[in-house]
């Protein structure tokens, strides 16, 4: 949609028609709803100014850029936001030449500005091209933000940072203080004089200097900008984030002056819908939802496994006060806010800052405490070099309780919770292990507990899958389970929730099969592994977890080095690729891993 000659008025009835979309179709596909609302000006204004057919549009995490989705010839596809083989919920280069790059994780926007406006200095394209960045306040928590602005403040290199300020509504007295101080910063005539004024004191010396620094400071401390200007960028704001006519023309001076400049919107989440707006975490990420009463469609009857580790977290907080935690930014997420709440001086959101989560768990364990470190499968990757250097260096007892792990559905690609298991198992002094349904999950939870070296549990977004399991038996160091022992020459064995789909597929066969619970994938069970082998010759391997150094190869390496050379395995695990988003069931019988397609395989095979 080509906005460059619309006038505010047909810019502002866009923005209602935006809206309406967004509502209509997350209600009925669910998304991410309150950011994406309060961003729709902010996204049109920088449609209006800036050429998305040459200015790399950079947003950071990029759920919050479906009106960006809408207005780059998407309006007809926005319908399958989010389904399987559908448009995707966040930016994506391979769906459209107007996303710039691929973003999920946050943080990085800025960084991947710097390295836009290197390129274009490079390429000499500065009067063409001009890189633009949307980033929430949110994602300003992580360090990553401040490395590239201290080379940006640096370097000077032409950029234009949108900084989306949603964590209040504007106070309207303030906001029209503000509006005109910003723009008057903005204009010609401020930056003439800050330009004349820096050339009159060269010539008096550094007296000159000190009072023309004091007088620029006393200035500037009328708005919340003195950071980034001490860092050497220039800032603009705060301004209206819903007023469209000043967005555009503060965008505009910005874009003119040919520097690194912040130009601080603030926002209201959840704009235009009444029962969203302000609300914190609520309707940040929703599910389908009934836009009259705005409640949710149907919600599953099945425990969560998210819901079962703050039971058991709590329980353990009762009878241990050593026990501590903290998670990034995601305590709703990850059933970390009902320990927060209870034990305010023990639990923490540390904000979006997966590296100092993980190394000030480990100082709080070299201090004798128990940490038990809450963070999604998929960000733990961000955190990798602190679990390595500063956790299992020193071989320090924080638990790294690793939700979503497995696939995520909706959110794809960068949210897929796959590489745990490879990147930790090679992590020396790590123990991995997993339980399979609620019982071992207290289980694995009260073994962690009591664990004196560093540890690593998984589990699955939503409910393990469920099917008529054995009673679970108190977890041991290295320990496996066998749950079924037949004659065949077939063995089954799953990892946390692979247990469950092992014994849907061992169902669905003639044949009888021997089950085994793995439970711990490093150190594992070598003597039970030993005794099964010479019972069993074809292995069947269950597990939410890519199989390059996932759960087989870990079984691989142990027969090779008992040099027992007459076993079959076969992995279940995903194969050397980014698992698309979409409904978690049609994601998982698109890699054939459904238990019917399972079975098929198996006897295929023979």
């Amino acid at each position: 949609m080509n906005i460059q000659s619309k006038t505010i008025e047909e810019l502002e009835d866009i923005c209602k028609d935006i809206r309406s979309e967004i509502l209509r179709v997350v209600s009925k596909n669910g998304g991410h709803l309150s950011s994406t609302l309060g961003a729709t000006e902010l996204i049109v204004a920088m449609h209006k100014v800036f050429d998305v057919t040459k200015d790399p549009f950079i947003f950071d995490v990029s759920h919050q850029a479906y009106a960006h989705k809408l207005l780059t010839e998407r309006w007809e596809a926005f319908d399958t936001l989010r389904q399987f083989g559908g448009m995707c919920g966040y930016t994506k280069p391979s769906e459209s030449p107007y996303d710039y790059f691929v973003a999920g994780h946050s943080s990085t926007s800025i960084s991947l500005g710097v390295g836009a406006a290197k390129s274009i200095a490079l390429k000499k394209e500065q009067n063409s091209r001009i890189p633009v960045v949307m980033i929430g306040d949110g994602s300003m928590t992580a360090g990553m933000v401040y490395e590239a602005l201290n080379e940006l403040g640096d370097r000077k290199y032409p950029m234009v940072i949108i900084l989306n300020d949603n964590e209040m509504s504007i106070a309207k007295p303030i906001g029209a203080i503000s509006r005109m101080l910003s723009s008057a910063m903005a204009g010609p005539f401020y930056q003439r004089f800050k330009k004349h004024t820096e050339n009159f004191v060269d010539n008096f010396g550094p007296g000159a200097h000190y009072i023309a620094k004091k007088m620029e400071e006393s200035l500037k401390l009328i708005t919340p900008g003195i950071l980034f200007e001490e860092m050497g960028i220039h800032y603009i704001g705060p301004i209206d984030g819903h007023n469209l006519k000043s967005l555009i023309e503060i965008l505009q001076k910005a874009k003119n002056l040919q520097k690194p400049v912040i130009v601080h919107a603030q926002t209201l989440k959840g704009k235009g819908y009444e029962m969203a707006e302000g609300k914190e975490e609520k309707w940040h990420g929703v599910g389908p939802f009934d836009l009259d009463s705005g409640n949710a469609s149907k919600n599953s009857s099945a425990k969560s496994a998210t819901q079962i580790y703050t039971q058991a977290l709590l329980h353990l907080c009762e009878k241990n006060e050593k026990i501590v935690g903290a998670t990034a930014a995601m305590p709703s997420g990850t059933g970390l806010s009902e320990l927060i709440e209870k034990y305010p001086n023990r639990f923490w959101d540390v904000a979006i800052a997966e590296q100092h989560a993980v190394t000030s768990m480990a100082a709080m364990a070299k201090e004798g405490f128990k940490p038990f470190c809450t963070i999604y499968s998929t960000f733990l990757q961000r955190g990798y070099d602190q679990v390595i250097h500063d956790t299992c260096l020193m071989d320090l007892p924080v638990v790294f309780a690793l939700d979503r792990a497995g696939i995520v559905g909706e959110d794809g690609e960068t949210h897929q919770g796959v590489f745990d298991i490879s990147f930790l198992r090679a992590v020396p002094n790590m123990t991995l292990f997993a339980p399979r349904d609620e019982k071992s999950f207290h289980q694995a939870m009260a073994f962690a507990a009591e664990y004196r070296h560093p540890c690593s549990l998984r589990y699955p977004r939503g409910s393990f899958i469920e099917t008529d399991l054995p009673e679970s038996i108190p977890f041991t160091l290295a320990k496996s389970q066998l749950l079924r022992s037949n004659e065949g020459n077939m063995l089954f064995i799953g990892y946390g929730n692979g247990v469950g789909r092992a014994y849907q597929t061992a169902e669905l066969l003639e044949e009888a099969v021997s089950i085994l619970d793995l439970r711990f994938v490093k150190p594992l069970d070598k003597e039970m592994l030993k005794m099964l082998a010479t019972k069993h010759t074809r292995w069947f391997v269950f597990s939410d977890s890519a199989k390059m150094g996932g759960v087989a190869s870990a079984i691989l390496e142990f027969l090779s080095e008992e040099k027992i050379s007459d076993i079959e395995v076969v992995s279940f695990e995903y194969e050397d690729m980014f698992i698309t988003h979409g409904n978690t069931k049609l994601v998982e019988k698109s890699l054939g891993l459904l238990p019917e397609q399972l079975a098929k395989r198996i006897y295929t095979d023979k």
